[in-house]
């Protein structure tokens, strides 16, 4: 999708996530950001804290979307968009698919570990049993920027 086609709302919610991903590297974790958004409201946010939580599996969005089952007491998001600031892994589209997320939004793409088009295609797979649409590329500069500036820092 075109960035000049993208919805404002879709704008607005990832500006939301890149808020978010700027509280990960506040914290000294990789800058990624996540929303969950149902009926035009955002229903949860969460940022990269695998560092700080000694946890593998504390991505943005898998916290974004435990966050959000938690807050609509299902562990189901029919209806959701998950709006990210980079492309979901591999683990991380797995979460989104369980949870039956409708679409998935990110920014910028991951070339190293991209589940969602970059490395891997799971959109697709039959492995996954639930679909959902899948748009790249919405704020890709911004996200990256704030990427590249956290492992600048860090070399």
């Amino acid at each position: 999708m075109m960035s000049a086609d993208w919805d404002p709302r879709d704008v607005e919610f990832m500006r939301t996530a890149l808020a978010e991903a700027s509280k990960a590297a506040d914290a000294g974790e990789v800058p990624v950001g996540a929303v969950v958004v149902t009926g035009n409201e955002v229903v949860a946010a969460g940022h990269n804290r695998s560092i700080s939580d000694s946890d593998p599996s504390g991505h943005a969005e898998v916290l974004a979307l435990r966050s959000a089952a938690e807050s609509i007491g299902n562990h189901r998001l029919a209806g959701a968009t998950l709006y990210v600031t980079l492309e979901p892994c591999v683990m991380c589209v797995g979460a989104a698919a369980q949870a039956r997320v409708d679409r998935i939004v990110f920014g910028a793409y991951d070339r190293k570990a991209g589940a969602l088009g970059s490395v891997e295609d799971l959109s697709g797979s039959r492995a996954l049993n639930h679909r959902f649409e899948v748009n790249g590329g919405l704020l890709a500069e911004e996200s990256s920027v704030l990427l590249r500036a956290f492992f600048e820092a860090r070399r």
